[in-house]
């Protein structure tokens, strides 16, 4: 795969942003939830201007309460609150650079404020997180060094050991531990851990599409100044789709665990069910009919 040509990974402008906030004498903002907030924003379906995000209160809500619980875990430590702060400090750099006007920063300033304590609370939510997130908090609950790939390797092997309620006795035990709020009345049970899978699905295919669509946006340009096509688009578009799929892998784990979500997918699905229709009709079959 020819990356320079296909740039599927976003390249943020995030350095750019700390040097300016640091030129204003801004107050930091910590790196990791800026860029991750900057791609987001960037794979989402709003447009771009000289390599920025164009905000919208769409965008921003979009961002804060929808998609950000799909794919970040904050490692202990981490201030959930820090990807509004990241979202305000970008509002301001836009107006400063005259893409917004006042009326329109106080506006974006205000909804950024409340929705980050909202995506902060949506982050402890259990019915809301995916494999990756929920392993994430498995690995930093039982000490694992997450930056040793191998580390994480074995941890998984010896969790696939365990039977099934095992496995489930540890998902419950994040909620006393304080990793997790309480679930609602269903728990962890099937219905619980199908959902999650469902939406770990869901969320990696979102991320697929937003990698898809910025990489069209690079051919536009290669197109526009006479350059060929990409061999991963001249021929096959099965390749195309799998360098989408794997790039999607490592963004996942760039914000959750490093390499995380690909052992998953590719050593450990039997720990990350991703049910197809299949599943879910048999198991909605064996539900009580409404009365």
């Amino acid at each position: 795969m020819n990356d320079e040509d296909l740039r599927l990974a976003p390249r943020t402008r995030a350095a750019d942003l700390l040097a300016w906030a640091a030129e204003q004498d801004r107050a930091p903002v910590a790196e990791g939830p800026l860029r991750t907030v900057l791609a987001l924003l960037e794979l989402g379906e709003g447009r771009m201007h000289d390599g920025w995000p164009e905000l919208t209160s769409n965008a921003v809500e979009h961002l804060l309460y929808e998609r950000l619980h799909l794919y970040v875990q904050p490692a202990p430590g981490e201030d959930p609150l820090a990807y509004g702060d990241a979202v305000r400090l970008l509002i301001d750099h836009q107006r400063a650079s005259r893409r917004l006007n006042a009326k329109r920063q106080e506006r974006l300033h205000a909804e950024a404020e409340w929705q980050g304590e909202v995506a902060a609370g949506l982050l402890r939510r259990a019915d809301l997180v995916t494999w990756p997130r929920l392993y994430a908090l498995l690995l930093h609950a039982y000490g694992v060094d997450v930056a040793d790939e191998e580390a994480v390797r074995a941890w998984l092997a010896g969790f696939g050991e365990l039977a099934p309620e095992e496995r489930t006795a540890a998902y419950e035990a994040l909620v006393p531990a304080g990793w997790l709020d309480e679930p609602d009345a269903e728990g962890w049970g099937p219905g619980r851990l199908l959902s999650v899978g469902m939406a770990t699905d869901g969320a990696r295919r979102l991320l697929e599409q937003g990698l898809m669509r910025r990489s069209y946006r690079n051919l536009a340009e290669l197109t526009a100044q006479g350059r060929p096509m990409p061999d991963e688009l001249a021929g096959d578009f099965g390749q195309f789709e799998e360098a989408a799929a794997g790039a999607a892998l490592d963004l996942f784990g760039e914000w959750t665990v490093p390499g995380l979500p690909r052992l998953l997918v590719e050593e450990f699905p039997e720990l990350a069910p991703e049910p197809g229709r299949e599943e879910i009709e048999a198991y909605l079959a064996q539900l009580p009919a409404e009365e």
